[in-house]
């Protein structure tokens, strides 16, 4: 029977605690989400700041439908790409320093385009060229893993945030590399600004000097990092003082602390003139929707003038306070993800279950996501939470480790 091995692997996904299923909420007000007539405090969404319902977002909206209507209409190259998709761009770009911007409809096609557009073999280039390669860290995201192994590159993986091993693979490289009588391949170092499910951030200033000490470029994914952090929020690179050259290749996403959708990657012109020629992802979709850009465009600005990134952190420095006092296992993450690492997946659903029953949501992030015996309380923090809530939060929490150590 064809594909018969459908229903045995979601069987194995069920026997083993690790069958997804979809949620869906009836409605999403602030830090508050109603799902079957129930109403939870969410401490699982990725909108950090509290933007996705803001004045300036729906303002945004609404005048770019008002402007451009529902959609697109057309691929970028075709009749996709508007003044609205143009002064996003150039905003970024003039935000970043960096001398270009190209836009895409998510993180996921972002990732996979860099890795499948930088290495895919060029008429010019097929004689007597070494293999390149990826070198990921080894809790990438799961979108850059996938490109890194659908492209004509070698994917290797480092220790998560270890640049003694980085260095140790990069010196094989280019040692392998002297020895040989074909010039050396291009080496791609890639990591997270900050990591979606720890929380914890890249040593970006050692990460670029080791790249640029090997011939490599860095590229970063600051999907969690951009809007939050920097001193005007232009994240994770902005933090560490990195520039276009230092961190060639950035791409970061609008669904999380902007409160829209979408994503983009940053850097020269060349990179993102070879990316509109060469990245199916870009040329064969389905421009954003004009009015997506001009609400993400208002989100970015509102963020530059509003207090929201301080209120976050307000929130993440109350929670570990609370947390630390409670006795919660902490871990070292100082952003708005804080796991609490449970590392059996039946007792992390049966912690999100308890927590449900007290009004409070708290995703179960289980493996494949995340490493075996990692499963974990993924808590994300916003803007939007007031302090009673966190209060709530650690209570919760407390009282649902307290029983779940009793029932065992």
């Amino acid at each position: 029977m064809a594909f018969d091995y459908i229903q045995a692997a979601l069987a194995a996904r069920r026997k083993n605690t690790l069958f997804r299923q979809v949620t869906t909420l009836d409605s999403a007000v602030g830090a508050l989400i109603e799902i079957d007539g129930q109403h939870y405090l969410n401490f699982s969404s990725n909108d950090y700041l509290g933007m996705r319902q803001s004045s300036a977002v729906m303002q945004g909206w609404i005048d770019g439908i008002g402007q451009f209507g529902g959609g697109s209409g057309a691929s970028p190259l075709v009749t996709g790409h508007t003044q609205a998709h143009q002064a996003l761009q150039d905003s970024l770009a003039q935000g970043l320093e960096r001398e270009a911007v190209l836009l895409f409809n998510s993180g996921f096609a972002a990732n996979q385009a860099v890795c499948q557009a930088l290495f895919q073999p060029q008429p010019s280039m097929l004689t007597g060229i070494r293999d390149s390669y990826i070198l990921a860290d080894k809790l990438m995201h799961a979108s850059l893993l996938d490109g890194a192994m659908s492209c004509d590159a070698t994917l290797r993986r480092f220790a998560h945030n270890d640049c003694t091993h980085l260095h140790t693979q990069l010196s094989k490289i280019r040692g392998a590399e002297s020895h040989s009588q074909v010039p050396g391949g291009d080496v791609l170092v890639v990591t997270e600004g900050v990591f979606s499910m720890d929380g914890d951030q890249a040593p970006l200033t050692d990460l670029s000097a080791l790249s640029k000490q090997h011939d490599a470029w860095l590229m970063v994914d600051d999907a969690h990092g951009f809007g939050v952090l920097g001193d005007t929020g232009m994240g994770s690179l902005e933090k560490a003082g990195l520039n276009e050259k230092e961190a060639p290749i950035l791409m970061a996403t609008f669904g999380k602390a902007v409160g829209t959708a979408g994503a983009f990657v940053a850097g020269s012109q060349d990179l993102i003139d070879y990316l509109t020629n060469f990245a199916k992802h870009y040329i064969y979709s389905t421009a954003m929707p004009p009015a997506q850009a001009v609400a993400t465009l208002a989100s970015l600005q509102a963020i530059q003038q509003s207090d929201q990134r301080a209120l976050l952190q307000e929130n993440i420095e109350l929670f570990r306070q609370l947390a630390k006092s409670a006795g919660l296992p902490l871990s070292p993450s100082i952003t708005a993800i804080q796991p609490i690492i449970v590392g059996c997946p039946k007792e992390v659903i049966a912690l999100s279950h308890r927590l449900r029953k007290m009004g409070l949501w708290v995703s179960a992030i289980r493996s494949p996501t995340v490493p075996k015996g990692t499963d974990r309380l993924r808590i994300t923090l916003s803007a939007s939470h007031h302090k009673q809530d966190i209060q709530a939060l650690v209570d919760g929490l407390t009282l649902a480790l307290r029983e779940l150590v009793s029932d065992n």
